[in-house]
């Protein structure tokens, strides 16, 4: 097996002098950052970068790609969250708990998903590192076969980016007064009463805890109906 892997990598990484990496990776997520230490792992050299852009309010985050920053991990702590509250107004007087008024309090939440959070991109950071991946959070973009700004090359780029909400352009008001996804797990002050528009799974998940956490929500969405004729 030892042996294979060593052929493998002599195939793929063979004669890589003229690139200052055997490997570039675009994409600081699970994807790119598994990739990158299994590469290094076999011997070649290996860059990767990651960048985070603001959100249309601002919001950016660190190591770790959607699910750990924006994504499963904080939706998960803030459904557990929810789902105390809701023990405690529905399932708690019937088993003789005697409860005064519950309040939920957004800011320790937030606090304490964030301080969870960004445990976790010091770990990667560190995990890179222990790797031997080199690590760069910076902008980039390809021309040729070189990533610009960092001014390197690679014999082998992946491009591990990911994907982000989308706002439309042409809803008035819709890319500077809404939030997306990207913002709701690092919201300074609770939403208070929310309409969530689109009925995927991320829309349905951010609805049920918020619900939960005692902020209204309402959910809109569009159903498209199609006709069509059957030609024989």
């Amino acid at each position: 097996f030892n042996e294979n892997k060593t052929n493998q990598l002599n195939n793929g990484f063979a004669n890589t002098c003229s690139y200052d990496y055997d490997y570039i990776v675009i994409g600081g997520g699970p994807g790119g950052m598994a990739s990158a230490k299994e590469a290094a792992a076999n011997g070649a050299k290996v860059l990767l970068l990651d960048f985070v852009k603001p959100s249309n309010q601002g919001t950016k985050w660190g190591l770790g790609g959607t699910c750990v920053n924006v994504g499963c991990v904080p939706k998960k702590l803030m459904h557990y969250a929810g789902h105390m509250g809701s023990l405690f107004k529905l399932d708690s007087g019937p088993y003789g708990w005697e409860l005064g008024q519950i309040k939920h309090d957004w800011d320790k939440l937030v606090n304490t998903v964030q301080s969870h959070i960004h445990s976790l991109n010091f770990s990667y950071t560190v995990g890179l590192r222990s790797s031997k991946v080199k690590y760069i959070n910076v902008t980039y973009y390809l021309k040729g076969d070189k990533t610009k700004e960092v001014d390197v090359t690679g014999k082998y780029i992946l491009i591990a980016t990911g994907c982000r909400p989308n706002i439309p352009e042409d809803v008035e008001g819709a890319k500077e007064l809404s939030i997306t996804s990207d913002d709701i797990f690092s919201l300074k002050k609770a939403p208070g009463k929310t309409l969530v528009v689109g009925a995927s799974y991320v829309a349905l998940e951010c609805a049920g805890f918020l619900n939960s956490c005692s902020s209204p929500v309402r959910l809109c969405f569009y159903i498209c109906t199609l006709t069509y004729t059957t030609i024989y």
